[in-house]
């Protein structure tokens, strides 16, 4: 049997495993024997008192384990001769679209007019330093997106839209602290952000697909309504069939 309660502990205990199970006891009426498992599903901070607050929403598993779930990437094959699908952005909708494709048995090969990660880096410092700004690799262009740089939250209102637990777990999987799993108002870090980007592109490469960098598009080709290349300038043209706008 699994029971959800909420707890509120002092910033002390937030860690202290035998005082929650105590507590977690206590508010149950069940002797410490009888629960088998527990997990916190959310933390948040409550700081409307005098003294702040963490607030737990546990689910506790009575005479019962936690199930084992299958890890993030367990449903990846790889898929350099399947079917390809274009998708023009490397940031988070364009990773996150090709690591679906992948699970879904097609191939990504995804266009960024910038420059990997570590790249923009030299970029953002001729910004800072000289005033120089390469149109195609900046703030907002390039790997990762224009929130490469940014602090890293994580917040979102609709929660009809996707499996958003499923997004925290890649994330996870690809370096986030498992703090992002629980927390009310999950957050990376800028510290963080790169590398976690840049691991996203070696999973999508590992399986097969393809990240090209310095793909500027300047046309979608289309015959009798349907897509059928990708112009990119100074590039020859990329047939395409499917195609995802991943521009932010």
């Amino acid at each position: 049997m699994i029971k959800q309660i909420e707890i509120a502990v002092n910033p002390d205990q937030v860690d202290d495993s035998p005082f929650i199970l105590k507590r977690l006891c206590s508010k149950l009426k069940v002797a410490s024997e009888d629960i088998w498992d527990w997990k916190v599903a959310r933390r948040s901070i409550d700081a409307r008192g005098r003294r702040p607050l963490y607030r737990l929403r546990i689910d506790v598993y009575i005479e019962e384990r936690i199930p084992a779930l299958s890890p993030p990437l367990s449903t990846m094959n790889d898929v350099r001769a399947r079917p390809e699908v274009v998708i023009i952005g490397a940031g988070p909708a364009g990773y996150f679209a090709g690591i679906e494709a992948i699970q879904l048995g097609l191939k990504p090969i995804i266009l960024e007019r910038g420059k990997k990660v570590q790249d923009r880096r030299r970029d953002l410092k001729a910004i800072q330093q000289d005033g120089e700004v390469n149109p195609h690799s900046n703030y907002c262009f390039g790997e990762g997106g224009a929130g490469t740089y940014s602090d890293g939250k994580l917040y979102t209102r609709s929660h009809k839209r996707g499996n958003i637990q499923e997004i925290l777990e890649l994330l996870v999987a690809h370096g986030a602290s498992t703090d992002i799993l629980i927390d009310a108002h999950p957050h990376i870090g800028s510290n963080k952000l790169p590398k976690i980007i840049s691991e996203m592109r070696e999973t999508i490469e590992q399986y097969g697909g393809e990240v090209r960098f310095g793909h500027f598009v300047t046309d979608i080709l289309i015959k009798d309504h349907k897509v059928t290349g990708i112009q990119c300038e100074g590039h020859d043209i990329i047939p395409a069939s499917f195609l995802i706008l991943a521009t932010g």
